[in-house]
C-alpha cells in the first residue's frame, strides 16, 4: 500500500531564550493512501501544532515530513504555496466559504486557481456535488444554507482537486449533533467513494469513532493508538472514552 504521509522524528519548539516550549517531541508515524485517521488529545497536547506542520502553515524545528512522496520540510515558500494549493484539501470548523460567491463558485475556486479547463471543472463539480448531495444548493449563496449544507460545500471544495491528503481541523465544532453525524457520514463517503486520505483533529469521541485509526497525543508525543479493525463504531467509541480517561482528560461525548 502506498504511503501518503510519512512523519519522522518531528520536533517543534516555540519561544526563545529561557522561555522555550517543546510542542512536539519526537513524533513519528505514517498514513497510508485511503486511510481515515483521527488525532485526539487534551488541549495543549500538540494536535493543532502537528496539523500546522503537516499543512505547511508552520515550519518544523527538526525532523522530516514526506507528503505525496515529497519532503515538504525542505521546500521553499513559493513551492510550498503551490503544493498546498494542488495537493492538500482543507476543511475548517468555520467553513471559510466566501459569502459573495455562490456555492458553485466556492467549490470550483481551487480548480480556477489551477487553471483547469471548464469542461473538466464541470465534470468534477457535477460528480462531487452529486456524491455529497448538494446539487440543488449550487446556485445558492453560503448564507442561504444550513450549517450542515455549508460544511458539505466545504467538503466538496476540499475534495474537488483530488488532493493527496485532506486535513480537517475540528470540522464539527460549529455543528449540532444531528449535523455532526451527517458531516461524518459525508467524510465516510468521501473516504469510501473517492478513496480520500483524511487526517482529522477532533476532541469529540463520537466524531473520532468514525475514523479507521485514532492517534492520541499527550505532551507532544504519541501516547496511544487505536485501530478500528473489525470493531463496530460503537465499540471504538467506548475504547476512545477509555483511552481518554486514562489520559486524564475529558472527551466530548455528545
Amino acid at each position: 500500500m502506498t504511503q501518503t504521509l510519512q512523519i519522522s522524528h518531528l520536533i517543534k519548539y516555540y519561544g526563545t531564550g529561557s522561555v522555550v516550549t517543546k510542542a512536539l517531541d519526537d513524533i513519528s508515524f505514517s498514513i497510508q493512501k485511503g486511510e481515515f485517521t483521527a488525532i485526539m488529545g487534551a488541549s495543549g497536547s500538540g494536535k493543532s501544532t502537528l496539523l500546522n506542520m503537516i499543512s505547511t502553515v508552520d515550519r518544523v524545528s527538526s525532523g522530516t515530513i514526506f507528503l505525496d512522496g515529497r519532503n515538504i520540510t525542505e521546500m521553499k515558500e513559493r513551492e510550498l504555496a503551490s503544493f498546498r494549493r494542488d495537493r492538500l484539501g482543507f476543511i475548517f470548523q468555520e467553513y471559510n466559504l466566501l459569502d459573495t460567491l455562490t456555492v458553485r463558485e466556492n467549490i470550483v475556486l481551487p480548480l480556477n486557481l489551477q487553471k483547469i479547463s471548464a469542461k473538466e471543472t464541470d465534470i468534477r463539480l457535477n460528480e462531487t456535488a452529486h456524491s455529497l448531495g448538494i446539487t440543488e444548493q449550487l446556485d445558492k449563496f453560503p448564507y442561504e444554507l444550513s450549517g450542515g449544507q455549508r460544511q458539505r460545500a466545504a467538503c466538496a471544495r476540499a475534495l474537488i482537486t483530488r488532493p493527496a491528503l485532506i486535513l480537517a481541523d475540528e470540522p464539527t465544532g460549529a455543528l449540532d449533533s444531528r449535523n455532526s453525524k451527517t458531516l461524518m457520514e459525508t467524510f465516510r463517503l468521501m473516504n469510501a467513494e473517492f478513496s480520500s486520505t483524511i487526517l482529522m483533529v477532533t476532541h469529540d469521541a463520537v466524531v473520532g469513532s468514525y475514523a479507521q485509526r485514532v492517534l492520541f497525543l499527550k505532551d507532544g508525543q504519541i501516547w496511544s493508538e487505536l485501530l478500528r479493525g473489525t470493531r463496530s463504531r460503537q465499540e471504538l467509541y467506548h475504547d476512545i472514552l477509555s483511552v481518554t480517561s486514562a489520559l486524564g482528560g475529558d472527551a466530548d461525548v455528545r
